[in-house]
Formats: C-alpha cells, structure tokens, sequence
C-alpha cells in the first residue's frame, strides 16, 4: 500500500466546468503523479455515455479491477447520461455505484473519480452530479478549459461546490489544443483565484498521444500535487482535542467523553453521515429522531438558500413575513382537524412549555381560577425546560431539578411488559384509563390540563399504548372539561406511520405540539397549535392585560420555516406516508429475529419507532445494571460496523429516516442484531 496512512481510503472526484474541458487526462494525470509518489491509486467513473475514458485510465494506470467495477454504467452514446441510459432501457442504481464506490475506497489509498460532464448534469431524473459528488463525501478538484468564457463557467461552477458544502480543493486548468497560450489563457487562471478565492492547481499542458512517462514528465512541475494531497485543516486530532477542551455535551457524562477520541461528523447525504476520516455510517437514529427525507435533499436545500437570499431573520413581534405565514396555513391543513392556530417557537420543550401556559392562562382568562393542575403520564417525558420538567415523569433525568418545578398529578401508565403477574395485555394498561376517570370524578374543576406522548412514550423507551387507550383519554378529557395537550415532538411526521399519532385513533386534542421532524432535521423550529375555543380565550382589550406574554427572539425565523415548507411539499410530491407503509411492514418482519436473542426481553414497534429492550434474564425481565452501560457497549460497537444508534438505558431505539431504503433497513438489522449478539452472550 501506500506510503501515508493519513490518505488510506481517501477520495477525489475530478468533475469539470462543461463537457470536454479534459476531465480523463487530468484524472489520468493526478492518478499517475500519486504513483509516482508511492501511493495505490484506483479510478472509478461511474456513468460513461460514449468514449473510451475507462478503458484508458485502466490501460494507463496498471488498474486491476474488472472494468465493470471501474465504470459500472456505460452508454454507447455521448449524451446526457439520464437521456443516454433510458434510450438503452438501463435503470441506473445508486446504491449499486455506492456499493462499488465503498468497495473501491477501501482497497486503494487514493481513488479517484471521475464526473460525466459538468456539476448538473443528470444521473437520473431530479439527481445530478453533484448529488452524487455530495453522497460520496469526496474531496473536489475542478478542471477547467483554458480560453474564453472560462472565467464565467468556472466561479459558477466553484460558487456550485462551495454551497453544496464539499471540500473543493482547487482549479486544475488544462491547455486542450497545441496553439500558443494568448492573453485570455494566462491571465483567466489568476482572475479565477481571486474572484473565486479558489487555489489554482496548475495549468496541464497539451498532452495528446503522449505515454505515461512523457505525462509525468510535462505535468511534474505543472501540478501542485502537494496542494492535493494536503489534508484539511481542521484535522480529526485537531477537533477531537478542542472538542475535549471546549465543548460541554447534552446528556453526556464527560468524564468519560473525555477519555475518547469522539466521531466527529463532517457530511451526510441520504441516510449516511460520514466522519472527518471518510469513514460512512448508516443514521439509524435520524440525528436523534429529527431527520425525514434524507440527509441533503436537494429541495431543503435549495430552499433554504432560496430564503437566505431574500430575509435571514426578522421578529414576529410587531410584523410579520411570508413563510411564517404560508407554513402556518401548510400545518393547518394537515393536523387533527379542529386546530386553528399556529404559535412558533424553537424546540420541543418550548413548544411543551407554552402549550401548558397557554392551557394554564386559558382557564385564567375564562376565570375559572381553581384550574391550575395539570395531569401527565409516568414514564413521560416532555423537554428539559424547567416547565416540561415539571410534567416529565422520569427521574433518571428530572429528579434533581425537583426543587425547582412545580407539583403536577401523575398519573400511573403501565409498561405492559413488565405487568405484575396475573396482570394481562392489553387489560393491564386500561387500568389507567379507569383510575383518571375516578380520579377527574373527584378533582375535575382543579384540572387544567393533562399532557401526553400519543401511542409511543419515546424516552421512557419506547413504549407501545394499546389501541384505543388514546381515544379514551380523549373523550375523559372532553366528559370532564379538562385540555388535552397531545405533545407529538417525537411522534409527528411520519414516524408512526401516519403524519401524526393522534391520527390512528382520529383524536383532535386542544392542544398539539410539534417539533423534531417538521423541518425534516435541517433547523431548530417548533410549533404549538390549538382551537378557536382556547386563541378566543385570549381575545380581550388591551388595558385587561390578557395577552399570552410569551415569545422567543427566533419566533417564526423564514429560514426554519422555509426548510418546513419545503419538508411539508416532499411529503405530498413523494408520497412520502404511502411509500413508507411497505418498510414499515419490512421492519416489523426483520425485527422477529430480535426474539431469537438470549437477552432480547421485548421488541416494541409503532411505524419507524422502535425499541429493543435488553435483558440478563428472559423469564426474570432482570435489567442490565446501570454500571455495565450495556445500551452504550451495543452502540459502540455497531458504530464499529457502521451503523449510528443511540440508546436509552438498556433499551436499544432504531428510528431511521423515513426515507431509508429496504436495503438499508436490512443493514440497520443486521448490525443491530450482531451488536446485541456480541455484546450480551459473550457474558453468558
């Protein structure tokens, strides 16, 4: 292998400014100065429409793969890839260019990879290039023709690169003729650099019918190679120790962060995130239950830059702007009908936080001033606000705040599977319904409100309510006149097959609220919506002082917004709820193996939300103790295999985007499984 260890696995991909700017031969001369250098170089072109690059490259550069893996899709016509494919009724597979693209990497210090044309031109129907560039990771060099309208193609393209995020690392120019360099071929390279505050490679000279030797020859002094090879500044040691001497992390103890090298995530494209070391791993936890469509879906994306371009910011107190406004119009139109009202905030817990001040105040308002409690679940949780603290029924995260929340009810909700004997499901958990109705008999008129997690209370660890539980709060909330908060953070938008959990049961609650998916995973946006019934609560003259005093300084920020416009459109144009219905079934079958596992206790699934809980003993139900950090140990070691999950405690969530694909919820499986195999019968 190569001579640095650093650029084992590393990749380039040569694109250019337009067709026939002499893509191959700066390829073929990059991959013959890397030899030069000691290193083991390979090349893939992924789609080729007419020509001999591939065939070329392998020739020239001693390649010893099969040449369907160095170019796994070739068109006899040199035409626009997705036009040239589709005329030979060849359907290009993505995953399969990945698959092969993976396979390529590992085995050589340096792969290159070639483009087909320029940034946009398209693979298939909505995927270009750069989408492709994006989902590799690769590092960037840009070849450009020298000569006229050089100076536009280049910074449009260089301007392309730097906003899809990719690390560019220069401008190769090449000399496509035998004529003397004029004016415009000297001077467009250093206008380039400087408009573009690109580096500029070099200039290859004109290099047809010339044999290896002789390309190395005229391109040794020519090319900056070293400006290639040059790794990034912000290397993974570099970040690793100012992440160790700066940073302070959610829900982490530190004294053991701090003892590891961290992963540190540098791109993601579709379901995979991929580290400062080039190293891909599957998302199987949705960047914590947020991701929707994909990483880099090319309508967010655009969209939001669409809006930076237009307004960044601007307060909703006093004004107003176009995307709170269409958004608001958006979620109307697609939660629990009967919701009316949209009031933005930040994340989660805000959104928690000011559905129980708003059901609080409400009662105020209409002075009903004896209703100021608040019900909510055991084993729920809600945010870490000290508001949704306050009704969050998990101590492990909450009991040391306990001096500083206010007293709630909680009411007992039971985890089916750990039913005391004689106790039967679903019978067990509808227990809790008849203890809130004797108790609202009672304490109704001192009841504002009771807050929920619908169908899946997530942190406590994924825990499935039977069917009808939800409905039967409902309609005790509704009997008793008592505000049903349905807090959908985590089960909104897809996750539990519908878009949103209180749709299984056709519940419309006074108050929902909303969070995590709605803008699909790109930004911090939340949403609390409620009924006429409750806003006309509000309504009142000034001098009353009634109005609802809450806000925060990014209340409706258009750029959030924009992302959750654009995630709401994906979701009609993609059909995004439908398609997901046959994974979800997938999953469902691929987790019966779970069983088969001597410490697996119990699956628990709802749509793309699940749990697998681990166990010392199946017939006991003995959790792990907290001291083993069994969850972590399987965790880090399908982080080992490829895969991101988190746990809770010793239950393990899968929860990948909804978009993943059949193939890749099998590979979500498989390591989760092998993970858990490893992890917990090597102490048998």
């Amino acid at each position: 292998m190569g001579t640095s260890a650093t650029l084992k696995q590393r990749s380039i991909f040569v694109t250019g400014t337009d067709t026939g700017v002499g893509k191959t031969l700066a390829a073929l001369a990059l991959g013959l100065l890397f030899q030069k250098r000691g290193y083991d170089v390979g090349y893939m072109k992924p789609v080729q429409c007419g020509g001999n690059d591939s065939e070329l490259l392998k020739m020239h550069l001693d390649l010893k793969e099969d040449i369907r893996k160095i170019n796994p899709y070739f068109a006899r016509e040199p035409l626009s890839p997705n036009v040239a494919f589709a005329r030979q009724k060849i359907k290009v597979n993505l995953k399969k260019i990945m698959d092969t693209f993976e396979s390529l990497r590992k085995r050589h210090d340096i792969l290159i990879v070639e483009g087909a044309g320029g940034l946009l031109v398209p693979i298939q129907k909505n995927y270009c290039v750069i989408d492709l560039m994006k989902e590799m990771g690769s590092d960037v060099v840009v070849v450009a023709r020298l000569g006229l309208g050089t100076i536009n193609h280049c910074l449009l393209t260089v301007r392309q690169i730097k906003e899809a995020g990719l690390n560019l690392k220069g401008v190769l120019f090449t000399q496509t003729g035998p004529e003397p360099l004029g004016i415009a071929e000297q001077t467009n390279p250093d206008i380039v650099r400087i408009l573009g505050d690109v580096p500029i490679l070099g200039k290859i000279p004109y290099l047809k019918n010339m044999s290896p030797p002789e390309i190395i020859n005229q391109c040794r002094d020519a090319v900056n190679i070293d400006a290639v090879l040059r790794p990034l500044r912000n290397s993974t040691k570099r970040l690793a120790k100012e992440d160790h001497q700066y940073l302070w992390h959610p829900f982490t103890q530190m004294r053991d962060w701090i003892k590891e090298e961290p992963l540190i995530i540098e791109h993601a494209q579709g379901s995979y995130l991929t580290d400062t070391n080039g190293n891909r791993y599957l998302d199987g936890v949705s960047s914590l239950w947020v991701n929707v469509h994909g990483h880099g879906h090319p309508v967010i994306d655009r969209e939001i830059k669409d809006q930076i371009n237009r307004l960044s910011h601007s307060t909703m107190l006093g004004l107003s702007n176009a995307p709170a406004i269409h958004l608001a119009r958006e979620l109307i139109s697609v939660v629990p009908k009967g919701l009316t009202k949209v009031f933005y905030s930040d994340n989660g817990s805000t959104s928690v936080e000011i559905a129980i001040k708003m059901a609080y105040q409400y009662w105020q308002n209409m002075g009903n001033t004896d209703k100021t409690g608040i019900v909510h679940l055991a084993n729920s949780y809600h945010g870490d606000t000290l508001g949704s603290v306050s009704v969050g029924g998990i101590d492990l995260f909450h009991k040391v705040y306990g001096g500083l929340t206010f007293k709630t009810i909680q009411l007992d909700f039971p985890d089916c599977y750990r039913a005391p004997k004689g106790k039967q499901y679903p019978d067990f958990a509808f227990e809790s319904v008849d203890k809130l109705e004797v108790f609202l008999k009672k304490k109704s008129r001192f009841i504002a409100a009771m807050v929920i997690e619908p169908i899946v209370q997530g942190a406590a660890g994924m825990i499935v309510w039977p069917p009808g539980i939800l409905k039967k709060f409902a309609q005790l909330c509704r009997k008793y006149d008592v505000l049903l908060i349905a807090d959908e953070v985590a089960t909104g938008f897809g996750r539990t097959g519908k878009m949103f959990a209180c749709d299984h049961e056709g519940v419309t609650p006074d108050i929902l609220c909303v969070a995590k998916g709605l803008t699909a995973g790109y930004l911090p946006l939340a949403a609390t919506l409620t009924n006429e019934r409750i806003f006309k609560g509000f309504l009142f003259d000034y001098e009353s002082q009634k109005t609802f005093f809450h806000g925060h300084t990014y209340t409706g920020n258009p750029i959030a917004c924009a992302a959750a416009l654009a995630n709401l459109r994906i979701f009609k144009k993609e059909q995004t709820l439908k398609k997901l219905q046959s994974k979800i079934k997938h999953l469902c079958e691929r987790l019966r193996m779970f069983y088969n596992l001597a410490h697996v206790g119990d699956v628990r699934q709802r749509g793309f939300m699940v749990g697998i809980e681990l166990v010392t003993d199946k017939k006991s139900k003995t959790p792990y103790p907290w001291a083993q950090k069994i969850g972590i140990q399987v965790c880090q070691l399908a982080r080992k295999r490829g895969v991101i999950l988190r746990p809770l405690g010793h239950v393990i969530v899968l929860m990948p985007p909804l978009s993943i694909s059949k193939d890749e919820l099998d590979e979500l499986c498989n390591v989760t499984y092998e993970a858990i195999q490893q992890t917990t019968e090597k102490r048998m």
